[in-house]
């Protein structure tokens, strides 16, 4: 019986193939490190915004600590659904004020770690959303 079912499992493996669907013309995150991410194996090791269509380098020379409302509004001009920001190797929040206006504009502000951003972002660029990742660097 035990025979039976590996065999089985063995033919199944051999007929089943994952395949990644190219995201042609998606800007994607192929790599990261605690002081770069790569979009498309190009790396950045300073703040930018991704999204799906275009870069947006040189964001702010802000930390989180220090980010201001012109900062903020940046994002909430971007036309996207959600906004990950990504805040470095560790998870901290900006101000409750600067984060206040996203929700009554109808856009979903998710704040996480550098690496957890780029992986997320992926995932729902891929799906087709409107998705924005702000990051920043320590």
């Amino acid at each position: 019986m035990a025979k039976g079912i590996i065999l089985l499992l063995r033919l199944l493996h051999r007929k089943v193939k994952l395949h990644i669907t190219p995201n042609a013309g998606l800007n994607l995150f192929t790599a990261y490190g605690d002081d770069y991410v790569a979009v498309n194996h190009e790396k950045h090791r300073s703040s930018l915004i991704v999204l799906p269509d275009r870069l947006l380098a040189a964001w702010t020379s802000a930390s989180v600590g220090s980010l201001q409302e012109a900062d903020m509004q940046t994002l909430l001009g971007l036309g996207v659904e959600v906004v990950l920001l990504g805040t470095g190797k560790r998870l901290r929040f900006p101000a409750s004020a600067l984060m206040r206006p996203f929700a009554p504009a109808g856009i979903g502000l998710e704040v996480m770690d550098l690496q957890a951003a780029c992986r997320t972002y992926n995932i729902l660029a891929s799906e087709g959303r409107k998705v924005a990742a702000a990051l920043l660097f320590d």
